[in-house]
């Protein structure tokens, strides 16, 4: 499986989207895309991830390339997805959205698929989003959870606003407060620091924190 990953990381280093495209279609036919997403795409993200933090070795082009790269897999899963558990009922309502002076979107992106083909209501607010703004937009739509994403320990740690945000409004415990991204892996205790209810270690495994945060809220 190292060989897989190692093989997959290469196109993202040489920006070749049809080669990995190519090379993720093939290996899912005898796997899945979802497989293929845990297995291979998200650890190659993470070490892409790692190296664009530590500045080594990789570009803006690069990063561009595996960014789609990235979009174009988690598609064909979301289609998968929606063809395969078609929600009659909206499962919960959540705000998404990359904290301020953050613009590392693929992982809130890939956030927002799975929890909209899990039948969540997501509404996504982009990147460089303040904590006020978070908590304005949770409010206006009714939403149990905030999920804030970052790359970055820097910008990380301004996630702990949204925390000071809800807590200033009487909002902890009925707003839930979800965080995510590289950083998040590398260092757990970064949760507990910046004030959140909980983390994911990928995509996937967001519903499930998304859906126990909201059983939370409901008690």
């Amino acid at each position: 499986m190292e060989n897989v990953k190692e093989e997959f990381y290469q196109f993202f280093i040489e920006a070749n989207k049809s080669g990995a495209l190519e090379y993720i279609d093939n290996w899912a036919k005898e796997h899945s895309y979802e497989e293929a997403l845990t297995s291979i795409v998200e650890p190659t993200l993470e070490k892409f991830g790692e190296k664009w933090a530590n500045e080594d070795d990789v570009n803006l082009a690069q990063g561009y390339i595996a960014a789609k790269i990235s979009e174009a897999i988690l598609l064909k899963i979301a289609e998968e997805r929606k063809e395969s558990n078609i929600q009659h009922n909206i499962t919960g309502i959540a705000v998404l959205g990359n904290i301020e002076d953050d613009y590392h979107a693929l992982g809130r992106k890939m956030v927002n698929n799975f929890l909209s083909s899990a039948g969540w209501e997501v509404y996504d607010l982009g990147n460089d989003i303040l904590a006020e703004e978070f908590v304005d937009k949770a409010l206006e739509v009714n939403a149990s959870v905030i999920g804030a994403s970052a790359m970055m320990y820097t910008n990380a740690t301004n996630m702990v606003k949204i925390r000071n945000e809800l807590d200033n409004r009487g909002l902890s415990g009925k707003i839930m407060f979800a965080v995510g991204g590289t950083i998040f892996n590398l260092r757990p205790g970064l949760v507990d620091e910046v004030g959140a209810d909980g983390t994911a270690p990928n995509a996937i495994e967001a519903v499930e924190l998304f859906n126990k945060l909201q059983q939370k809220v409901r008690g």
